[in-house]
């Protein structure tokens, strides 16, 4: 506009340097610290299978105790089969007041509706903003972490750990574990399965 070529280089050089607005950052931690034992999060990661595929395994996590509210692993993460997992979730009047989720693809407006039925208010981060869900994101780096440790001494199908890990993230590896093998025995089935058991995890 000014006449002058700048170059895509001494821009990007100049917007790390310029001075950022602190106050969205405060007022998201604010809120995360006034209402920590109304807020839940929702979240997936993906897990490799032998076959080359993919397994989507999705999570809701409590604030207030970091408890696992329901855990479930599939092929086909689609709409209505997030909206069971939701249903599963929050059963009853123990749905929590807040649910934060970031910008997926498959939390579409059908997910965003039945949240709100629930009498959830749905809280979406920014965009490529995981630190805004830290719960979760912690949540998936302790069980990468745990499930990825192994030994030569196993009990009752879980191998024992060398590091220090809390009883809620090996029981976790040991439901997840058993979603995991069911959905990787599926994918040998004659029927393609969309999901594992609804109550695999309850």
């Amino acid at each position: 506009m000014l006449g002058f070529d700048v170059s895509e280089r001494t821009v990007l050089r100049w917007m790390r340097k310029a001075p950022r607005n602190p106050e969205p950052a405060k007022l998201w931690k604010a809120f995360l610290n006034n209402h920590r034992e109304a807020i839940a999060a929702m979240d997936f990661f993906t897990v490799p299978t032998l076959t080359f595929g993919v397994l989507y395994c999705f999570f809701g996590v409590s604030h207030d105790r970091r408890r696992i509210l329901h855990c479930n692993a599939t092929r086909h993460p689609t709409s209505a089969w997030i909206t069971q997992q939701l249903r599963e979730a929050f059963p009853d009047d123990s749905a929590s007041r807040y649910l934060i989720f970031d910008r997926a693809a498959n939390f579409n407006e059908e997910v965003v509706s039945t949240i709100k039925s629930f009498g959830i208010e749905p809280r979406r981060t920014s965009f490529r903003s995981p630190g805004q869900n830290g719960v979760a994101e912690r949540f998936v780096g302790s069980c990468r972490r745990t499930c990825s440790i192994t030994s030569s001494s196993s009990t009752n199908g879980i191998s024992s750990v060398s590091s220090p890990s809390c009883t809620s993230t090996l029981l976790m590896r040991s439901r997840l574990g058993r979603a995991l093998t069911n959905a990787w025995k599926s994918c040998f089935s004659a029927t393609p399965m969309r999901g594992s058991s609804p109550r695999a995890f309850c």
